[in-house]
């Protein structure tokens, strides 16, 4: 409308008219400007970090090896009766799980046939002995008679020399006088020859005898030792771990019938890192046999506890040795003993009993001058944050030994420090710190 207005203007006037739109335009422009109230002016403010921080203090901490092991009878025993038979009498509590003491009886295998092997082999020897012993009494009587030969023999020689000059010199007497004082004296030399062969084989015949009655005298042994095999009886205090045996029952000797367990002395078998070992398991030093084996580890008091009850029961055990190097797996495998004494708790109440899984902590060396830190305030660069005049620091750190929520520092860092416990992720440098300072033990 307005430019079907102007067109119909003449040319000056229709100039003038652009010209005060414009200026009332421009003037409109001017007032909205004017109208509006400028942005306030502001500088860039630094992000500040809020952190919990503590000062550390060095300190020495005995380290606890720990490792994991079930609990095992030392002695455990596979019975077998020695004798074959038929069981006449058991144990009234043979029952599995029941206590049994040294010495009484389990059981009672039939011993009639043996108590006649002995009775039969006693007989062989006493007869063996009385014959040993007159074989003594004849060589001493035969001794004597070989003498009193000797003296026959003499003097039937001279009766024939005698008779025999008197024939020849004096033509005294007869020819036939003459041969039978020959044959007398042949007679008499003939005895004392046999005598003689006879006291020479006595020595032999001794000795036969001799072995014989040894035979004799060991066959009764092993008689005996077969009858009293018959009773079979406990060899230690015994729990009953298996009881496979009955009244009635015929049992071969040999065959497994009762498998017990000495309880008086535990043992458990704790694999541990073989790094562990090597850097905190305490030695004596005195392998001086040149073997190349953990000979000398420390006898140290050790701490067991049962997995399914930890922080409830405790029992004292020692470690004993190292059993063996698992090469796959590169642990150590240590034993622990716990003595029957010390396998009841303080409170008179859990045992620690055979087949327990147990955790098992051992005193090994001490870390000197470490500082101890939550586990989380270490990365996994081995670096730590630092509060430093209300800035972030970063510390590259030598980590000694992480165990439980806990790292131990040994180098990076110095007492007094105040080194962050906030969990951050990849924290710049020089970041500045809302500083809450938290208290924590300082001794071990």
């Amino acid at each position: 409308m307005a430019s079907r207005v102007v067109r119909m203007l003449g040319g000056p006037l229709r100039a003038l008219l652009v010209v005060v739109i414009l200026a009332l335009g421009a003037g409109s422009m001017v007032a909205l400007s004017s109208m509006k109230t400028p942005p306030a002016q502001t500088g860039a403010a630094e992000r500040v970090l809020r952190v919990e921080v503590v000062e550390i203090k060095a300190k020495d901490v005995p380290v606890l090896i720990r490792g994991f092991g079930e609990a095992r009878a030392l002695n455990v025993v596979s019975l077998s009766p020695e004798v074959s038979g038929g069981v006449i009498e058991i144990h009234p509590r043979l029952e599995q799980g029941e206590v049994i003491p040294a010495g009484e009886l389990l059981f009672r295998v039939d011993p009639r046939d043996y108590a006649a092997a002995r009775s039969q082999a006693e007989a062989q020897t006493a007869q063996l002995a009385a014959a040993l012993e007159r074989l003594a009494k004849q060589h001493a009587i035969d001794q004597g008679r070989l003498k009193t030969l000797e003296r026959t023999r003499d003097l039937a020689l001279k009766e024939f020399e005698r008779l025999q000059t008197l024939l020849l010199d004096d033509e005294v007497g007869t020819q036939s006088g003459v041969d039978a004082a020959e044959m007398a004296y042949n007679q008499a030399r003939d005895a004392r020859d046999q005598l003689d062969q006879q006291l020479a084989l006595y020595p032999t015949r001794v000795v036969e005898a001799e072995n014989a009655l040894a035979a004799a005298q060991a066959q009764l042994q092993l008689a005996t030792t077969n009858l009293e095999r018959t009773e079979v009886r406990a060899p230690f205090r015994a729990r009953l771990k298996e009881v496979q045996v009955e009244r009635g029952q015929y049992v071969r000797a040999g065959t497994p019938v009762l498998t017990l367990s000495d309880d008086s002395l535990l043992e458990i078998e704790v694999p541990v890192d073989s790094r562990d070992a090597r850097q905190w398991l305490r030695f004596r030093g005195g392998n001086d046999g040149g073997l190349a084996w953990f000979e000398d580890v420390e006898p140290v008091e050790c701490t067991v506890e049962w997995v399914e009850d930890a922080g409830q029961h405790a029992w004292r055990g020692l470690l004993s040795r190292v059993t063996n190097y698992d090469t796959q797996n590169r642990t150590v495998a240590l034993a622990v003993r716990v003595d029957g004494k010390d396998a009841l708790s303080a409170d008179e109440g859990l045992p620690l009993v055979d087949g327990m899984f147990c955790a098992v902590s051992i005193p090994g060396k001490t870390m000197e001058n470490v500082f101890e830190l939550p586990r989380w305030a270490v990365t996994f660069r081995n670096e730590v944050y630092v509060a430093r005049e209300d800035r972030l620091a970063i510390r590259p750190v030598t980590v000694v030994r992480s165990e439980g929520e806990s790292t131990y520092v040994s180098e990076g860092l110095k007492p007094g420090e105040a080194v962050i416990v906030t969990r951050l992720v990849d924290p710049a440098p020089r970041t500045l710190l809302d500083i809450v300072r938290e208290e924590v033990e300082t001794d071990s």
